[in-house]
C-alpha cells in the first residue's frame, strides 16, 4: 500500500548487470529514491550498485534491543581520479538530518520527531562502524547533494 503523496514502486534497470541483488526486486520509496536508482543505473562511472541489500545490526534506542538497518545504497564507481570507491549511501530530506526543533509544534509531534532522529543517529553510526571497518565510506545524502558522487 502506498502512502498518500509518496511515490513508490518497483524499478526496472535498463543495466540489470550493474545491479548486485534481485533485479526483480528494486523498490523505491519516494520520487528521490527513484531519481536516485536512475541516476545510478544510467551512469557510466557507476560499476555496481543495490539497494536496500545490506543489513546492519544496530541497537535501537527506544528498546534497547538489536535491529537491522538496511541503508538505501551500497555503491561501486569510479571517481574523478580513477580510483575505485565503495560506499554506503543514505538518502533523506534536509530536514531530516539534524535535530528536531520544537517551536509551535504538538506534544505528540515532538515525541515522534525526537524518536525518529535519535534512531536515526544511531543508525547512521553503526553503518559508520561497519563501513570503517570494511574500508567503505558511509554518507546520507540530501536533495542538495543527491547527484554529487
Amino acid at each position: 500500500m502506498a502512502l498518500k503523496g509518496f511515490r513508490q514502486g518497483y524499478f526496472t534497470p535498463s543495466h540489470p548487470e550493474k545491479y548486485m541483488g534481485n533485479t526483480d526486486q528494486i523498490m523505491y520509496r519516494s520520487s528521490w529514491e527513484l531519481a536516485m536508482n536512475k541516476f545510478l543505473d544510467n551512469n557510466p562511472h557507476i560499476l555496481r550498485w543495490s539497494s536496500e541489500e545490506i543489513k546492519i545490526p544496530y541497537i535501537k534506542p527506544t528498546d534497547g534491543r538489536q535491529h537491522m538497518y538496511f541503508p538505501d545504497y551500497w555503491i561501486e564507481y569510479v571517481n574523478k581520479d580513477g580510483e575505485i570507491i565503495q560506499e554506503i549511501v543514505e538518502v533523506k530530506p534536509l530536514a531530516q538530518t539534524s535535530p528536531p526543533t520544537t517551536r509551535g509544534k504538538k506534544q505528540s509531534t515532538i515525541l515522534y520527531e525526537q524518536q525518529t532522529w535519535a534512531i536515526n543517529v544511531e543508525k547512521w553510526r553503526a553503518a559508520a562502524d561497519w563501513c570503517r571497518q570494511r574500508g567503505i565510506t558511509f554518507r546520507v545524502i540530501t536533495e542538495k547533494g543527491l547527484f554529487k558522487t
